[in-house]
């Protein structure tokens, strides 16, 4: 009679090369996702050109108004409404005094909705306006 020698059992061992390589893999990812997303506020601006445009450097952060093109405006990102704009001002100027305030305005947005949003910022009591521009 022919005997066979059991095959031995083998352990299981975990390798941990190819999840570190995973884990690289991800980080890598989403740190490339977030250097994309944060900058814009996901609004699309095309900023009018200045050759005297100046980096303005603050310790808090400001309370951006951007103008679009086709007459939308939206506060911080989001999107308001021109009957909001007031009260949503008010109630952020009235918590912090020295907020800066930032007009972020596309170059083909007209002039008139420009002046709208200052007379607004003015009666706000927001004398201090920064407008966006880039460099050139």
């Amino acid at each position: 009679m022919l005997h066979f020698d059991d095959i031995p059992t083998r352990k299981a061992r975990i390798e941990i090369i190819p999840m570190i390589d995973v884990m690289m893999f991800l980080l890598i990812f989403f740190v490339l996702i977030s250097l994309n997303v944060i900058p814009a506020f996901g609004l699309k601006t095309s900023l009018p050109g200045s050759t005297t445009a100046q980096r303005a450097v603050s310790t808090t952060k400001p309370v951006v108004i951007t103008l679009l093109d086709d007459g939308r405006v939206a506060l911080d990102g989001q999107p308001v409404a021109a009957s909001e704009l007031p009260g949503r001002l008010r109630t952020v100027h009235q918590a912090d005094l020295k907020r800066r305030v930032v007009v972020n305005a596309d170059q083909t947005a007209k002039w008139q909705a420009v002046v709208e949003v200052m007379d607004l910022l003015r009666a706000q009591g927001i004398e201090s306006v920064t407008f966006s521009a880039r460099k050139s």
